[in-house]
């Protein structure tokens, strides 16, 4: 038996994310020179996402 044509998943996860994880915005510090090392990543500033 098929799936109906309604159903089926369209595009999926496309588009652009909102919301980066914390080792993306790790890097995105350590890129701008904002990073210390031995710091811990809780907490981290808002940081815009790449584009």
């Amino acid at each position: 038996m098929s799936k109906h044509s309604s159903l089926k998943a369209v595009g999926g996860a496309g588009g652009k994310r909102s919301v980066m994880k914390r080792f993306e915005r790790v890097k995105v510090l350590k890129e701008r020179g904002q990073w210390e090392e031995g710091k811990s990543a809780v907490g981290l500033p808002k940081t815009k996402p790449v584009k």
